[in-house]
């Protein structure tokens, strides 16, 4: 299989339909370390082009500014005087050019891309869990060096304040944390006020003891160390002080977790870019292989100083030797050797301790789906180095880089190989893909690759093949490694690197992410499918729902049991599925693990009573055994429970998942209802806007001819000379055709109103004087009738309402004009009630009443009843379908009692607020004259336009002479 040179973002995959939505959106909300990326530093992600502001040279100091650590002149003194100095200078520039070498492609990919050391492995033949074993490894790199420099520091702290050491691991130790929350913000700060200071005093003492005793540096060449055959070239020796310093190999991670932040090369930048890359990544062994020389140099220099040879190799008693020389009075030298440790451990454990914070967030959040934070890793990497320190890392210093050096190359050595040899030939992509959408759980290239190389080499360490591969079992990692990865990508045919292709997503500007509604440059974002959109790197992580629905053959479960049913028959696979198969396989790992801890916890006791001179115990062993025996049991328990518990949870998450397909099939088939009942709206939304355009122009045509009608009928209504009989029937022509005017306005409101085209107009309305003018007008025409008409509840009125006083007169009209007109005899009663700005108008008429069998149909337009007045009139018009449709337009509601031949009762209850400040109103006056026989002539004066109108369409149909005219 060959891969493109093209990155994911360019791809052009065949993309499949979108997978259902199974899983309801849940905005994730970050504490507010996480949500700081001051703190945070992309603790989890691709660093973006918007976060790369530093210069290359600040990234670059940043990064050396790690090299400050004194452990490199304890490896090179432990080394010098186990093995001399010919096989500690060997050892130290062979593995030097290797650590350079390695450091190169690791530092230039890591630099290109903007990824820190795990996302770097992850996507380089690790893949997404497989990676978590390597951020084990780099964050015990990191918390190893740190217990060993701050072991140092602490007894710098004793030396000069006399500061018991159990003390100073802790003041060391925690010191370093409020340096370190800020990220690269703080610590670039701290690395760029310090480095000078810092220069002049690592280099001052052999500036001064090359200048007082330079027969000292012929001396060294000649030393032996305490081994018997150190004082020339030893092949054994040789390979065992490399082993030692093979340890440092996995320092390039903290190189590069800095020299991510270096911004995009362009053609403008390019020398400065790659001298940065290379001074600071790789270039940091040119100044690390002088120290671990200078570090041999200092240890030789104590024991000509007699001091002892177990202290020899602490750096405190190697610089306080060394400041002797430049400073004449013994407490000018301790002070100076006392500020160059503190100053050296600062500068170096912050970088440590952020290097740790960063492994440890991968490594947990791969583990438990959860990420309180860097600053909370900080504390915890902090932690486990104070515990290393009271176990007494620094006495089992060789012994333990020994051992882990085996791990560090294994994993260096495979992701090396991956770089270098896979691109090129095309057994992998070209490009790092770091994400959990498109990444296998384990790839086999760079898990197998490291675990058959860390096997192997430490079996030859531990002396398995003999003395030769023992004192090489460094060097057997970093071969086995090299020569495995490839050979393990060309039988795999490189299809373990990239689960899913990538979907093509915009290249330019930011992405949102669908979960946590944050904004992500696009390297840092992935399609998923199981949510419906883009995801970020950092919240596909952190997802435990999913469950990898868009990739699930790549999950570690099934990669293991593929690979089973390939070498095992049929039954016996199945039999694997089974409980006491997950039960065995559990207990099993659980074993393993403990017996482990508990061989290296052996080991070190060994180690350190070894130190110490005293025997062995001749039960150490046997209580080792017996506390295992007891552990092997808790975890037998606990095993068992970790089965019932996964078993609980998948038969709960199988109901769950059946409850959600059910669940989404319902709500699937309520979308198709929404999209029928939206097109059925829209059709209808349609036809009432045709409706209401058609009614429109219905009603334009009819009202020419129609005003003509009226118009005609009151002048030939005013015609003296026509005959009485004639004069009856132009009334008649006159009161219908002013009928049929209201009917067309009817309609036209009621279009209006069902295409939603009619609005309402909201003002302060002065309510008692609009009622005023409402009953004055129906106290007439109820006089006509001979009805009573009385109005209550006017002293409890607010004097000024927010309403659209139009279509309260409209509504208040209709109901008093169908009271007055269905009422023969009695009373019409107006009663208002207002509380809590809650208006209540009721309508009460002694009337014919309405059947129960009407009611219902009443408020529709053109509904005819079966009971008519003694003037023969039945409802046929549109008063109260009006009526109801304007009060549910007002937000109010209209209600209706009524009992035949006793009357009827209306009821409006309408929202109107109050309003403190009241205004004033027209006034409206009528002037009525001569109403005496056949005589009837009103005069309407108003300023207000429409309510002459409406004044006049209510007095026509009685029969008098309307003149209208304004107070002007």
């Amino acid at each position: 299989m060959k891969f493109s040179d093209a990155g994911p973002a360019v791809q052009a995959p065949a993309v499949s339909a979108p997978a259902t939505q199974r899983i309801v959106k849940i905005r994730r909300d970050y504490n507010r370390w996480v949500a700081n990326e001051t703190l945070e530093d992309y603790a989890l992600r691709f660093t973006p082009r918007a976060f790369r502001k530093w210069s290359e040279f600040r990234v670059a100091n940043t990064a050396i500014g790690a090299v400050s650590f004194l452990a490199l002149e304890a490896i090179g003194g432990t080394i010098a005087i186990a093995y001399g100095f010919t096989n500690a200078f060997w050892a130290i520039l062979v593995v030097s050019a290797i650590v350079f070498l390695t450091g190169l492609p690791i530092s230039y990919y890591a630099s290109k891309y903007g990824l820190d050391m795990d996302l770097l492995t992850r996507g380089a033949g690790f893949g997404y869990i497989g990676s978590t074993i390597t951020s084990l490894i780099y964050a015990s790199f990191t918390f190893i060096f740190f217990a060993l420099e701050a072991a140092i520091m602490a007894l710098a702290l004793d030396l000069y304040f006399k500061l018991p050491l159990t003390i100073g691991y802790l003041v060391s130790s925690l010191v370093v944390i409020p340096l370190v929350t800020h990220g690269i913000t703080l610590i670039s700060r701290l690395q760029l006020w310090t480095q000078p200071l810092w220069i002049v005093l690592l280099v001052l003492p052999y500036v001064v003891v090359l200048w007082k005793e330079p027969s000292a540096f012929v001396d060294f060449t000649t030393f032996a160390g305490h081994a018997e055959t150190g004082s020339g070239f030893n092949l054994l020796l040789f390979g065992s002080a490399a082993t030692i310093a093979f340890s440092l190999i996995a320092q390039i991670g903290e190189q590069v977790d800095f020299l991510r932040f270096l911004p995009e090369k362009t053609r403008e930048n390019r020398v400065r870019w790659w001298s940065a890359l290379i001074s600071a990544g790789p270039g940091w062994i040119v100044l690390g292989a002088a120290k671990l020389l200078g570090g041999a140099f200092l240890a030789f220099l104590a024991l000509q100083h007699e001091v002892s040879l177990d202290k020899a190799s602490e750096p405190t008693q190697m610089y306080l030797i060394g400041f002797q020389y430049v400073f004449a009075r013994p407490e000018w030298a301790l002070a100076a050797t006392t500020l160059f440790v503190i100053l050296s451990q600062v500068k170096i454990n912050v970088t440590n301790a952020y290097a740790g914070s960063l492994a440890w967030s991968n490594f947990f959040a791969r583990l438990t789906h959860s990420h309180p934070g860097r600053v909370v890793w900080l504390v915890f990497n902090v932690l486990i180095a104070v515990v290393l320190m009271e176990l007494g890392v620094f006495k089992a210093l060789e012994h333990v880089l020994g051992l882990y050096s085996n791990v560090a190359i294994a994993w260096v050595g495979a992701l090396v190989a991956d770089l270098v040899v896979n691109k090129p030939l095309g057994l992998s992509p070209k490009y790092i893909e770091f994400k959990r959408a498109h990444l296998y759980d384990v790839n086999p290239v760079g898990v197998g690759a490291m675990l058959i190389a860390s096997l192997l080499s430490i079996a030859a360490f531990l002396g398995a093949f003999g003395p030769a591969a023992q004192a090489f079992s460094s060097f057997i990692a970093l071969a086995t490694a090299f020569a495995t990865a490839p050979l393990i990508a060309f039988a795999t045919k490189g299809r373990f690197y990239i689960a899913r292709e990538p979907v093509p997503l915009p290249r330019t500007g930011a992405l949102k992410c669908v979960i946590c509604d944050n904004a992500f440059e696009h390297e840092d974002m992935a399609h998923c499918p199981a949510y419906g959109g883009t995801i970020c790197s950092l919240c596909c992580s952190l997802d435990a729902r999913c469950h990898d629905l868009c990739k699930e053959d790549a999950r570690l479960s099934v990669q293991v049991m593929n690979a089973l049913e390939r070498v095992l028959p049929e039954p016996v696979t199945e039999q694997l599925k089974s409980r006491l198969a997950h039960y065995v396989t559990l207990l099993l790992g659980f074993t393993l693990a403990l017996a482990a801890i508990l061989a290296l916890v052996y080991y070190q006791e060994s180690i350190a009573l070894a130190i110490a001179g005293t025997p062995a115990l001749p039960d150490l062993r046997a209580v080792f055994l017996k506390v295992f025996a007891v552990l092997v049991l808790i975890a037998a328990v606990a095993a068992w429970w970790v089965v019932l518990a996964s078993e609980s949870r998948k038969v709960a998450q199988e109901e769950s998942n059946r409850q959600t397909n059910l669940l989404m099939r319902e709500i699937e088939a309520h979308r198709r209802t929404d999209a029928k009942l939206q097109q059925a709206k829209e059709v209808a939304e349609a036809a009432n806007l045709a409706k209401s355009r058609y009614v429109t122009g219905m009603s334009h045509e009819l009202r020419t001819p129609l005003n003509s009608i009226l118009g005609y009928a009151q002048i030939l209504q005013k015609d003296a000379t026509i005959p009485v009989n004639r004069r009856d029937a132009i009334d008649v022509i006159r009161r219908s055709g002013e009928h049929l005017l209201g009917l067309i306005d009817g309609l036209l409101d009621i279009a209006k109103i069902e295409a939603g085209r009619l609005r309402l107009d909201r003002g302060e309305v002065h309510l008692p004087e609009l009622l005023d003018q409402i009953v004055k007008m129906f106290e007439l025409q109820a006089e006509i009738k001979g009805l009573a008409f009385r109005f209550e509840g006017a002293d409890a009125l607010p004097v000024v309402v927010h309403a659209d006083e139009r279509r309260l007169r409209q509504i208040l009209i209709n109901l008093l004009a169908n009271a007055v007109k269905f009422t023969d005899s009695g009373s019409v009663t107006l009663k208002v009630n207002y509380q809590r700005e809650i208006a209540r108008f009721e309508v009460t008429d002694t009337g014919i009443g309405i059947p129960d069998r009407d009611l219902a149909r009443i408020f529709l337009p053109f509904e005819r009843t079966g009971t008519a007045n003694q003037r023969g009139d039945i409802g046929t018009g549109l008063g109260l379908a009006i009526t109801r449709l304007l009060t549910e337009l007002m937000g109010g509601e209209i209600t209706v009692r009524s009992e035949p031949g006793v009357g009827s009762t209306f009821e409006v209850k309408l929202h109107l607020s109050r309003v403190d400040t009241p205004r004033t109103t027209p006034r409206l006056e009528a002037d009525i004259a001569g109403y005496r026989g056949a005589v009837r002539r009103i005069l309407v004066v108003d300023d207000q336009p429409i309510q002459r109108e409406m004044l006049a369409n209510l007095l026509l149909p009685l029969g008098f002479d309307v003149r209208l005219a304004a107070s002007g």
